[in-house]
């Protein structure tokens, strides 16, 4: 394309999930209930684990960082898809589409890390009980979510140095409901090859080396509950992971998902539309999955809303 259609975009232009005018009250409404959702759900997790002693350990600890992640991450991208709806426009600003790329990688990223530490957790849980509470100390806890944020910053910084290379054609289009790395990457008029590079490169260390992680853990867990002589044994085990991989299962099953239709049969929509399990589903599941499925928690949120109730 011609060097005078080039330029320092001032804004981009959000395609959402469809331009059809009749389906924009009906994505409005489920959108919004499915914010609302996500936001007190996770609101509620955190506020049961941080005020009820029995949760105070640290599977919960990092439930309750992973609640706080989730709920940035949906606030990154669903308010300004609802404000658009709601003003039948589509403008994004520059800036902020940069600052959507950049907090929508660091909360993903923060997502894959904390359940890696969380998959971490359980094998030391099952696999060496009695050392669980010197291993899994307050100090270990904090600094391996405080190492999660450093990482996710400076890749997420990188990237937005190197998008900020780029330019981008007058009017530029973005077929996504939020500023998405890869997309925004596809879009640029000048040459992406040190972006790609970093991308895949990013790609490897966010997603491929946690999976591999957690992957590892449960192969330990697998092992050392073979080894048990008791059923009951088995089965307690075995009820502490099942929250933490449906989560995971969840994760990255979208996630996947989500690459599968973009790379076997591209189309924008279709892309867009798996985007929605992974960034806003998949939060909104969560507190539910660890409530249903946890009776601590089950136990916690019950107490939490009985005083809730009776509050005067």
């Amino acid at each position: 394309m011609g060097a005078g259609n080039q330029t320092k975009a001032s804004e981009f232009l959000l395609l959402g999930l469809s331009e059809d005018p009749g389906l924009q009250p009906l994505l409005f409404g489920m959108f919004l209930s499915m914010y609302l959702i996500t936001v007190l759900g996770n609101l509620l997790i955190i506020l049961a684990v941080s005020s009820d002693p029995h949760l105070h350990n640290p599977m919960y600890f990092f439930l309750a960082n992973l609640s706080f992640v989730d709920v940035c991450f949906v606030t990154t991208t669903v308010p300004k898809m609802l404000v658009n709806i709601q003003t039948q426009s589509k403008d994004i600003s520059y800036p902020a589409c940069l600052t959507q790329v950049y907090f929508a990688m660091v909360f993903a990223g923060l997502d894959n890390f904390l359940l890696t530490i969380m998959a971490y957790d359980r094998y030391v849980a099952i696999c060496h009980p009695l050392h669980y509470t010197v291993i899994m100390n307050p100090r270990l806890c904090a600094l391996l979510v405080l190492i999660s944020w450093v990482i996710i910053f400076w890749i997420s910084v990188l990237h937005i140095l190197l998008i900020m290379h780029l330019n981008f054609c007058i009017g530029t289009e973005i077929p996504h409901f939020f500023c998405e790395l890869e997309q925004i990457i596809k879009v640029a008029c000048s040459n992406t090859l040190i972006n790609n590079i970093f991308l895949y490169i990013s790609a490897a260390l966010l997603v491929m080396f946690p999976l591999t992680g957690i992957l590892f853990s449960y192969s330990r867990i697998v092992s050392s509950l073979m080894r048990m002589s008791s059923a009951g044994s088995k089965y307690k085990a075995v009820s502490t992971c099942g929250s933490h991989l449906s989560v995971v299962t969840l994760f990255y099953g979208t996630g996947l998902g989500v690459y599968l239709s973009s790379a076997v049969a591209y189309s924008s929509q279709r892309s867009s539309v798996a985007s929605v399990m992974y960034t806003v589903v998949t939060p909104m599941l969560n507190p539910f999955i660890y409530s249903l499925r946890n009776n601590d928690v089950k136990g916690a949120l019950g107490r939490l809303l009985s005083r809730i109730a009776f509050c005067p």
